[in-house]
């Protein structure tokens, strides 16, 4: 008799020993029983796994957030003003612009101002200027550069984070599920060993009938 079942029939006899004797009925009866409570934890470990995966996704809080929300509250107003700046001087519309008001300004010098122009030609205001507004972009142009490095950092750091979480939630699921699958196959074992005496036990009937007739013929 397997040992699972002796367990069974000690708990709910705890007087029986293994030792004894017991009637076929009560031990088909046993195996019935034991087979029931099998199927019955099978299920309830399922629903209690399932409960398991509710409740962490209830309970533990969301790593993912707006990156650029976050990053845009703590703009200054002197960071968005260089970065709307420096998006600007980025354009196809400043560089148009730029071209139009160096026209217009060759030519108001050259030729509508020929006799008294206010820049005369090499234009050495109109370079003074220029001169002006590169030194004033270049450093509005860093400042928005770094902010951008600081926003890819920043973004980079928040999906380190998500991939950890993820990583590790999935390494705990897979344990879970390994634990569940583990138990599960203990007792599909223990099920076939009882089909197993059960064919034992029809296979000696079988065999016993068939004696007994070869008796009485």
């Amino acid at each position: 008799m397997s040992e699972f079942l002796v367990k069974t029939i000690k708990k709910i006899n705890p007087g029986w020993k293994s030792e004894g004797y017991i009637c076929l009925d009560d031990l088909n009866s046993i195996r019935k029983q034991y087979i029931k409570e099998l199927l019955s934890i099978e299920k309830g470990e399922l629903s209690s796994l399932e409960e398991d995966i509710l409740k962490s996704i209830k309970e533990q809080q969301l790593v993912s957030k707006n990156i650029n929300k976050e990053f845009k509250e703590k703009l200054t107003f002197g960071n968005k003003l260089s970065d709307n700046l420096a998006r600007f001087g980025g354009s196809w519309r400043f560089i148009i612009l730029f071209a139009i008001v160096l026209f217009i300004w060759i030519l108001i010098n050259s030729l509508i101002l020929l006799k008294r122009p206010f820049d005369p030609y090499p234009f050495i205001l109109l370079n003074l200027i220029l001169s002006c507004l590169a030194a004033l972009q270049a450093p509005v142009i860093m400042m928005s550069q770094n902010r951008q490095e600081a926003k890819d950092r920043l973004r980079s750091e928040h999906d380190y984070r998500v991939d950890t979480k993820a990583e590790l939630e999935i390494q705990q699921l897979h344990e879970k599920m390994d634990h569940l699958l583990m138990k599960q196959w203990q007792r599909l074992l223990e099920i076939q060993e009882i089909q197993i005496d059960l064919m034992d036990q029809l296979a000696n009937r079988a065999s016993n009938g068939q004696k007994t007739n070869n008796r009485n013929s």
